[in-house]
């Protein structure tokens, strides 16, 4: 096989190694635009487990590069004066000139071609070679060539950074967060041989500005930066190559094969240099393409299945990378955290460190995270603190025994609004299930307001009774506090069965559909009718109605349902309220009816007993709701007495674009909290005790609301109180689990 390497980076080099002990007849040529010993940066970084993969794929690479790295297995985080410090991380890190070296000799005695100071603008020359690699970094020209081809995307974040060398030789990974007349720099340092150290500046682009670093070269820069940080240096200096402001570029390829050329590391995918290095995920590929080519013979179908297995991983890597980075972008938002959550908060930054993960490496850092959030809510004491999932939390008179919420979740098996059999076990075997807080489903203020013929409602006198023996149920058998769901479905009513068609109108029957504006949901769905005032008035009256059959039913907390494209949502988010008098048009505006229906209801709800409200607080769609929106909709909402934000997102069009992954809905939870001062709930793709532990550490939200985990776990906060070896009681008639131990596996 003949394949041409454009970029003699880590990927084109290591690929090259791979493929020549896989078949040394392979004819391999890389180009590389610099010399041998010409590259950018300082040092890189591995991790334990990348070094062990390129252990098993070349031992004498890996040999060479164990024989000079820096290992370390310590974080350090400067921050206000104090210096927070986590062990077990296991990394370490390298010179780049040393590991081009390494690979280039390593290279050599394979026999793969080299040419250097050689710029490879045109591939016609290489067009008959059966494999062209585009290696040649995050600015590739090869990509560039056909980025209509490979769909590439690229998009430059806001901070600003500078990649600097030191002879000051850091003894952990560090981090320094440091603030000055200019704003706040932030520092990411990690030595990668005996007496020198990678230095990153990062800082955003007003703090940049304002110190006057705009078009500062590199001796500009060095001197500025030995200013800045002459205490943390301690009398070393800084060292410069090519040592410009940058802003940092995410890389995206909806394609990384087009004929028989192939994307590999920077020019297929970048991950910002705060969650790990750019050349682990170079090697990876390389290692990741010599096993599609071992497996199959054909070189198109060997891209093909390449792509496939790699992009899933490399697309969870980005993910991350882009959480990490965004917290460095936002670091202000922390600085008034205490020490010890900022630490744990940027630790965890990514969702890849986790708060079990973390135990695991450092148990006694964790035990002071712990000990730290137990103390919050409630007087230290001897005793063992508990994790952080089961410390109480306050809501005005309503105290939650744990941070666990059974997350509404509509069941569409009521009659006519009225709860039956099904709800009492669906409610009460979760309640038994340790969880602290019991949501309803979506419960509807009218008939007319219901989804589906099968939504409960608050609307009928037996309504009341058939609730109460629920809420009875729950308050008799559990220490689980219960809250109702308040709602009114706007334009997304009157349609069927969620088993039969999602948002779908029903077939026969319908009735008739209010909504801020007269805007359908699907363009074969039911068009409402644009809300008059008399209608508001009605359904402000309906709200308030059901809170106080709400209270007589004996619920502990209400939450009013502002999201996913009901009713009330359809008030706030520009995309669906399309209105010209005093109810549309500003953020104001558009709050003020809903804003009317909390005043109405917190003034009909007992004023010792809190209330909840749900947002979307994206609309994930282009013209909708955004981030910044939701915090000033909480500010507003805070403002009125709201007690919480249930912080959702997302369902109010049918054409938005989410965003999933592991708990997607989180930092704007966090944001929210954050920025309006208010407490929070998470809800979205969380599904473990980790996950929840980690949330409520870092100051990400207070409660964690979780759905579909307990639908197929009703009891998943006990199992998740054993896994972590907390008592948690069970009712009188299951005493006799205290002497079961399940077998987990």
């Amino acid at each position: 096989m003949r394949i041409v390497s454009v970029g003699g980076g880590p990927a084109g080099l290591y690929f090259g190694i791979l493929m020549k002990k896989a078949d040394p007849a392979h004819d391999i040529t890389v180009y590389e635009r610099n010399r041998p010993d010409d590259t950018f940066g300082f040092g890189v970084v591995f991790s334990d487990a990348a070094l062990d993969s390129i252990a098993a794929a070349d031992p004498e690479t890996h040999a060479e590069i164990t024989r000079h790295f820096y290992h370390w297995d310590d974080i350090d985080i400067y921050f206000r004066g104090h210096v927070l410090r986590s062990t077990g991380h296991g990394f370490c890190g390298l010179s780049r000139r040393l590991l081009l070296n390494i690979l280039q000799r390593r290279a050599e005695a394979l026999g793969v071609r080299q040419v250097f100071q050689t710029e490879i603008q045109d591939l016609a020359p290489f067009r008959d070679a059966d494999l062209i690699l585009a290696a040649d970094g995050a600015n590739s020209a090869c990509r560039a060539r056909f980025a209509a081809r490979f769909q590439t995307t690229i998009d430059w974040r806001p901070n600003r950074f500078v990649w600097l060398g030191t002879t000051f030789p850091f003894k952990a990974f560090t981090f320094h967060f440091k603030e000055n007349e200019h704003g706040l720099w932030r520092v990411h340092a990690y030595r990668y041989d005996r007496e020198h150290s990678t230095f990153i500046v990062e800082t955003t682009e007003k703090t940049w500005r304002a110190a006057g670093l705009e078009g500062a070269g590199e001796d500009d820069t060095i001197a500025f930066c030995e200013r800045l940080f002459a205490t943390e240096l301690a009398g070393h200096r800084l060292l410069k190559n090519r040592s410009l402001w940058r802003s940092f570029p995410i890389v995206k390829n909806g394609r990384w094969r087009h004929e028989n050329i192939v994307l590999l590391g920077d020019a297929a995918h970048t991950a910002h240099f705060s969650i790990g290095s750019g050349t682990k995920l170079a090697l990876e590929d390389a290692l990741a393409l010599r096993d599609a080519l071992r497996d199959h013979a054909d070189v198109d179908a060997a891209l093909e299945a390449y792509e496939s297995a790699r992009r899933p991983q490399i697309e969870s890597y980005q993910r991350a990378a882009h959480v990490s980075l965004q917290w460095f972008e936002d670091t202000e938002r922390y600085m008034n955290h205490e020490p010890i959550q900022f630490g744990f908060s940027l630790l965890t930054r990514s969702l890849r460190v986790s708060h079990e993960n973390l135990r695991v490496r450092d148990p006694e850092y964790v035990d002071g995270v712990n000990r730290w959030f137990a103390a919050r809510a409630h007087p230290p004491n001897d005793v063992e603190a508990p994790p952080p999932m089961f410390t109480p939390f306050r809501l005005r008179d309503l105290v939650l025994q744990n941070r666990v919420v059974v997350s509404p979740m509509c069941q569409y098996s009521a009659d006519d609004g009225t709860p039956g059999d099904w709800h009492l076990v669906h409610l009460g075997s979760r309640a038994m299930g340790g969880a602290g807080l019991i949501f309803t489903e979506m419960t509807d203020v009218s008939r007319e307001g219901r989804i589906s013929p099968g939504c409960t409602g608050m609307y009928k006198p037996e309504h009341v009774a058939a609730w109460k023996r629920i809420v009875d149920f729950v308050h008799r058998h559990s220490p689980a506090k219960i809250g109702m769901q308040l709602a009114h479905a706007g334009r997304k009513a009157s349609t069927r069965l969620a088993w039969q068609g999602m948002d779908e109108p029903l077939p026969d029957g319908n009735w008739p559909i209010l909504s801020a504006s007269p805007i359908p949901w699907f363009p074969h769905s039911q068009v409402p009718r644009e809300m008059t005032r008399r209608d508001m008035d009605e359904v402000r009256d309906q709200f308030a109605r059901a809170a106080r059959m709400t209270e007589e039913a004996g619920f502990d907390l209400v939450e009013l349902h502002f999201a996913h494209g009901y009713l009330l949502s359809s008030f706030i988010s520009p995309l669906t309220n399309v209105r010209t008098d005093e109810y549309g048009g500003s953020p104001a505006n558009r709050m003020r009816f809903p804003l009317e229906v909390f005043d109405a209801v917190r003034a009909a709800w007992p004023a010792h007993k809190p209330v909840s409200i749900r947002i979307s607080a994206t609309d994930w769609a282009p013209g909708g709701i955004e981030a910044a929106d939701a915090v000033e909709i909480a500010r507003m909402l805070k403002s009125h007495g709201c007690d919480v934000i249930d912080v959702s997102a997302g369902q109010t069009v049918p054409h938005a674009k989410p965003v999933y992954g592991r708990q997607f809905q989180t930092p704007l939870s966090e944001r929210v909290r954050i920025e309006a001062g208010i407490p929070t709930m998470a809800v979205g793709n969380i599904s473990s005790y980790s996950d929840v532990n980690t949330i409520l550490a870092a100051g990400r939200a207070d409660l964690c609301v979780l759905a579909r985990a307990h639908l197929y776990d009703p009891y998943w906060t006990r199992h998740a109180a054993y896994e972590q070896g907390y008592d948690l009681p069970w009712p009188p008639p299951y005493t006799s689990l205290q002497r079961y131990t399940p077998r987990l596996k």
